[in-house]
């Protein structure tokens, strides 16, 4: 499982020109499922951006979590993380999980989110999506639940 983690200042998505969910300070995740991903990639993920430090503290040194903070999250599905450019022009979606097997895990991922007690929004599995934020930083994060980066 892969996490594009956004350190915004506001985040708000849309489908079909409506806004379905929009966030305050917080993090906006980009949330990519692989093929071979299960629970535990989600309840590791989720953990590790819950408690990551990459607000800034008192000092201006990012020392700070979400959860410390109790800001807002958002999720938003993006099945093109999983995207492979090796190769030619055109990106391989080889090891992007199914439509209904990743559909369970960004449930699952947003039902963890929830149980954090922390404010979020999320965005419409397989819907096409205008995700609008604001970069606080920049802070952007690359996480993968394989480390494989």
């Amino acid at each position: 499982m892969r996490a594009v983690v956004q350190r915004v200042l506001e985040s708000e998505v849309e489908v079909d020109n409506e806004v379905i969910g929009s966030i305050d300070e917080g993090l906006c995740i980009l949330l990519g499922v692989g093929d071979e991903d299960s629970k535990e990639d989600v309840d590791y993920l989720v953990d590790k951006i819950v408690n990551l430090r990459i607000f800034d503290d008192e000092d201006g040194k990012m020392n700070l979590s979400v959860k410390d903070l109790d800001k807002e999250i958002m999720i938003v599905s993006q099945f093109t993380l999983y995207g492979d450019c090796r190769s030619g022009r055109r990106p391989g979606y080889s090891q992007a999980a199914s439509p209904d097997k990743a559909e369970k895990l960004y449930d699952y991922f947003i039902k963890k989110i929830k149980e954090t007690g922390l404010g979020y929004a999320n965005g419409e599995f397989k819907a096409y999506m205008n995700l609008t934020l604001n970069n606080d930083g920049p802070v952007t994060l690359l996480i993968d639940s394989k480390k494989e980066f």
